[in-house]
């Protein structure tokens, strides 16, 4: 099963989470098929905390892909920033 979900990089108290769309039984920062977004929990107000392309995620969702429900809440969140 392919699943779009976060996978981790960034330093030791530091985090940085890149939204992929990988296999299932793929280790959650292993190998991934598309980078579609990011998320940066710790973003000041002048950078950019949360990046999805819209289009990619659709196509993904749409052939099957399953949203993990962190990344499901971040994109309502992103919806909600951007109306």
């Amino acid at each position: 099963m392919v699943v779009i979900r976060l996978s981790r990089g960034g330093s030791k108290a530091r985090p940085f989470f890149n939204i992929v769309v990988a296999d299932k039984r793929v280790r959650r920062d292993g190998r991934f098929i598309e980078r579609i977004g990011f998320y940066n929990p710790i973003a000041k107000d002048t950078e950019e905390g949360l990046r999805v392309v819209q289009d990619r995620l659709t196509y993904w969702t749409s052939v099957g892909a399953q949203v993990s429900p962190t990344v499901q809440r971040l994109v309502k969140q992103a919806a909600a920033k951007a109306a």
